[in-house]
């Protein structure tokens, strides 16, 4: 894995150069473009979702993100939504865009960590029709039934509420009612303090992911196949963890060893909760040019 994504480099000196629509896309490219253990990846596809999906995924979407700001959270989140079906056949990125959206929402010179704030206390009903519609249209894997709030009923005119009574099952959910604090307080720092001591992102992403494992499970595994089975992958992150560093020999063979043990179950340990965390954080380091490319 050395060597590889070089060409990116943190730094915290100014602004990104790069559109909202365009932090979008390269975030998500970056996310999948890293070997992450039980993702899809540019040397591992799923037999219903391929790496040149998740590509086209990544530019369908840029387009709704980048409007972000004028047209509000709901509507970015379906029309991208909407953009990635036409493109692909599979739920792709449903739990990205919902994190993206509101993070793309913030006019560009306020702080996102404040900003991202506002922008969640000024939703509407209408922003919960339009992402209940996005939600039902990809059908999303493990959601099963609920009580209250279920996306098969009605949506409710406080998306909020909704993400409330969903938080202890989905960490995505649990961005909307905590201030996106996993992705400000977790996320970026480990992808930032591991860029400085690893220089290789995709090496940073994987680590990034393993930590994030090691601390929270997924929720997505939790959903899919209970929540002893996130202990387990926790426990299992944990062990590459302690294995060593990028390179290591012992570290690599437990790297593989976690991959080849989460696809073995027909790809239900997929820890894609994570995976759309770490392109939530990546899009927060571009947005704020924590990190940009260099040729």
């Amino acid at each position: 894995m050395k060597g590889t994504h070089r060409d990116v480099a943190a730094r915290a000196d100014r602004e990104s150069d790069l559109s909202i629509g365009q932090c979008a896309s390269l975030a998500c490219l970056l996310e999948v473009s890293a070997p992450k253990p039980g993702n899809v990846h540019r040397g591992a596809d799923f037999e219903d979702a391929t790496f040149l999906d998740f590509v086209a995924s990544a530019v369908a979407i840029a387009p709704a993100l980048e409007s972000a700001p004028h047209h509000g959270v709901g509507r970015a989140v379906r029309e991208a939504i909407e953009s990635t079906r036409a493109l692909v056949r599979t739920n792709t990125n449903l739990g990205t865009v919902l994190l993206l959206a509101p993070l793309a929402a913030v006019p560009r010179p306020q702080p996102l960590a404040a900003g991202v704030r506002d922008v969640l206390a000024r939703l509407t009903p209408a922003d919960s029709i339009d992402v209940y519609a996005a939600i039902r249209l990809v059908h999303p894997g493990g959601l099963g039934q609920v009580d209250s709030m279920d996306v098969a009923g009605p949506p409710p005119r406080d998306l909020l509420a909704a993400m409330q009574a969903a938080r202890d099952r989905d960490l995505v959910a649990r961005q909307y009612v905590t201030g996106f604090a996993t992705i400000f307080d977790h996320v970026v720092p480990l992808l930032l303090d591991g860029l400085r001591e690893h220089g290789a992102l995709s090496d940073t992403i994987v680590q990034t992911q393993l930590r994030l494992l090691s601390r929270f499970g997924d929720s997505l595994i939790a959903r899919k196949c209970g929540a002893a089975m996130s202990h387990q992958v926790a426990a299992r992150a944990s062990h590459v963890l302690a294995a060593g560093a990028p390179g290591d020999a012992t570290y690599e063979q437990a790297l593989a060893d976690l991959d080849f043990w989460l696809r073995s179950d027909h790809h239900q340990r997929n820890p894609g909760t994570t995976a759309d965390l770490i392109a939530a954080g990546l899009f927060v380091a571009l947005r704020d040019g924590q990190l940009r490319c260099i040729s």
